[in-house]
């Protein structure tokens, strides 16, 4: 979870842990709010887009009892305790590029492919980053565990879905915000806040906060995406994957993007 704010090279090196250690952690219990770790890693990302390992950091600080709300809301989904009974670990499928190939053109699968090909990032590179932070308490086998991985995996899917750029700060930003929607997490909410705030000052209009907006009701109108059965969605074409979930469109994103260019900007 193609999530920095929108690097252009995401490491695919874990940084030093500077967490304590995994076994320290019961993902039973919802961490505490820490608001200024989370406005240090903020700072440290919106001052270089490319130091991912600062949204796992926001994401520890701040999200709080999301993953156990999210498992929960899960299991009352038609089909989702199936998918938790299962519990299969996406960033293992997801990394398996011969299963990856085989997906047609057109399809979710046949797309990230081809995002994979573009950007150079992967799924394992993604988890790696995720780990120096003690995030995911590495492959620990507990169910909101397993539900955190599984946010974090899907991350690029929903960069796939939704047509947001993975390696701009814009399409990042508003990834984010439709994730912040969709989860209520508040480390999404914080990077979306933080990065609409800097555009404003940077570009001095505000195209990029109106796409940021749009993301986040993008996100609320659209089906919950973590009930998804993501190894059938990767083999369902994609503009038929997008209408069933009710993924609109996002003009003001087209927009924003273009203002960006006319600026002579690729990033804030």
């Amino acid at each position: 979870m193609a999530t920095q704010l929108a690097p252009t090279q995401r490491p695919t090196t874990a940084q030093p842990a500077a967490t304590p250690p995994a076994e320290a952690l019961n993902p039973g219990i919802p961490l505490r709010r820490e608001w200024g770790t989370a406005l240090n890693a903020l700072g440290k990302l919106l001052a270089n887009g490319d130091d991912t390992a600062q949204v796992f950091r926001i994401m520890r600080a701040l999200n709080g009892d999301v993953t156990q709300r999210s498992y929960r809301k899960l299991l009352t989904i038609p089909a989702g305790g199936a998918l938790a009974y299962r519990r299969v670990e996406l960033a293992r499928r997801l990394g398996d590029r011969a299963w990856i190939d085989g997906f047609a053109e057109g399809t979710v699968g046949g797309a990230y492919r081809s995002f994979l090909d573009a950007t150079g990032y992967s799924a394992d590179g993604l988890a790696e980053i995720s780990m120096a932070e003690g995030a995911f308490q590495g492959d620990v086998e507990h169910p909101y565990a397993w539900m955190g991985r599984r946010e974090r995996d899907i991350h690029d899917l929903w960069h796939i879905l939704t047509g947001y750029k993975a390696d701009e700060h814009l399409g990042e930003a508003c990834l984010v915000a439709f994730s912040y929607a969709q989860t209520g997490g508040l480390g999404w909410g914080f990077i979306a806040m933080g990065a609409a705030l800097k555009s404003l000052r940077v570009t001095r209009e505000t195209a990029f906060l109106k796409a940021v907006i749009e993301g986040y009701r993008n996100g609320k109108r659209a089906a919950w995406l973590h009930a998804e059965d993501y190894e059938k969605l990767m083999a369902e074409p994609l503009e038929a994957a997008r209408q069933r979930l009710n993924i609109a469109p996002a003009p003001g994103y087209r927009i924003a993007q273009q203002r960006l260019e006319a600026a002579g900007l690729k990033g804030i």
